[in-house]
């Protein structure tokens, strides 16, 4: 079963049910039977048209659930509107489908998470890890999400700075390897792009290309991370990295500097330096200034942290990092980073050792374990 192709279909096939006439609820868990019925079926017997299939076999499972209902006369249009038979239109309802799931009626966190769970596909622990809460309370809010919009009529799309945030989010979970939304999420914002005249669209974009340029030399033949000092620049995109930069040199003139903007900024100037050691830190601390004020995010200290280090020293590093709650994920891996540059192995492995502990994935654990190995290891000499 090609499970990437399913994955392919379901935001156009959730569209095709949602315009016509099922509640977001409903049109979901009709979608979701029909992806059983689809992973049952179809290695025995593919279908020509696996759309049209899916569109078909979720519109049923709609109008079964639908008959249960007490409302028997919309019960009976429904039912004259089944989609016939036949190949579905070859329509991308994707980016359509992001504006519909912001809907006014839902708080922003609530819009993202609904749309990253029902649209994006990822699961509920990648989302809760996303927004740093546990997945217990990330699971509440998405069923609450979908209990608000249940029998709502999405005539009015959301706002383009939730939509934005949906598609930040994909990227990155794309970006970190567990789901390749990655590309997926680069083509919707380019499609955002060429139809809304938006600096922070524009932003977003190109920190997408700028991050994406840098990929392929992000982890070793082996598995294993290389950290961005370490990464072999000659493998990095040189044109993802100019189209970025030409997209965001004529946002930023707009003087409506938003989050997006800042962080391309940033990673523009991580782009541009020719070697690690010739990085302009001192305004990348300028621009993670700009972002906190922005954002007031967590996340954000704890990176501007690590650039203080870089640019002012490490107890200079380790003085902003004090601020960071150290409940914050990574902080214990920046402190044993600036520990070690400050000449201090000893604490900086026992952290290594805790920052794998906590680590969200596999790779970042055993390239924090390696780091406290190679410590440990001059220490034992």
């Amino acid at each position: 079963m090609d499970e990437a192709l399913l994955r392919s279909l379901t935001p156009g096939v959730l569209a095709v049910l949602v315009r016509r006439g099922a509640d977001f609820a409903a049109a979901e868990d009709a979608l979701q039977e029909a992806l059983i019925e689809a992973v049952r079926t179809w290695p025995a017997d593919p279908p020509r048209d696996p759309k049209g299939w899916l569109v078909t076999a979720a519109w049923r499972k709609f109008l079964d659930a639908t008959r249960s209902d007490t409302a028997r006369r919309r019960r009976e249009d429904l039912v004259e509107e089944e989609p016939p038979r036949g190949p579905a239109p070859a329509v991308d309802d994707t980016l359509q489908l992001y504006f519909l799931c912001a809907h006014p009626s839902l708080t922003p966190s609530a819009a993202v998470a609904l749309t990253l769970r029902a649209v994006g596909g990822l699961t509920t622990r990648q989302i809760a890890r996303a927004y740093l809460v546990p997945e217990a309370t990330m699971a509440q809010r998405i069923s609450r999400a979908k209990r608000t919009v249940s029998g709502v009529r999405f005539d009015r799309p959301g706002d383009v700075a939730t939509v934005l945030r949906v598609l930040y989010l994909v990227f990155n979970e794309g970006y970190s390897g567990d789901v390749d939304l990655a590309a997926e999420a680069i083509r919707l914002t380019r499609q955002l792009a060429a139809s809304i005249d938006h600096p922070e669209v524009a932003g977003l974009l190109a920190l997408m290309l700028l991050h994406h340029a840098r990929r392929a030399s992000r982890t070793a033949p082996d598995g294993s991370l290389v950290p961005l000092a370490e990464q072999d620049r000659g493998r990095w995109d040189r044109a993802s990295i100019a189209e970025g930069i030409g997209i965001l040199q004529p946002a930023l003139a707009r003087d409506r500097l938003g989050e997006f903007q800042a962080q391309a900024a940033i990673a523009a100037l991580h782009a541009e330096a020719p070697s690690a050691d010739r990085t302009d830190w001192v305004q990348i601390v300028e621009w993670y200034d700009e972002l906190a004020r922005l954002t007031d995010s967590p996340v954000v200290r704890l990176n501007r942290a690590v650039a203080v280090g870089e640019a002012d020293g490490p107890r200079a590093g380790l003085a902003a990092l004090a601020a960071v709650e150290d409940t914050v994920p990574r902080h214990a891996a920046v402190a044993a980073y600036l520990h070690e540059r400050d000449g201090d192995p000893v604490t900086a492995a026992r952290l290594y050792v805790e920052a794998a502990r906590k680590a969200a994935d596999l790779a970042e654990r055993d390239h924090l374990t390696r780091q406290a190995a190679r410590l440990n290891a001059l220490l034992s000499r």
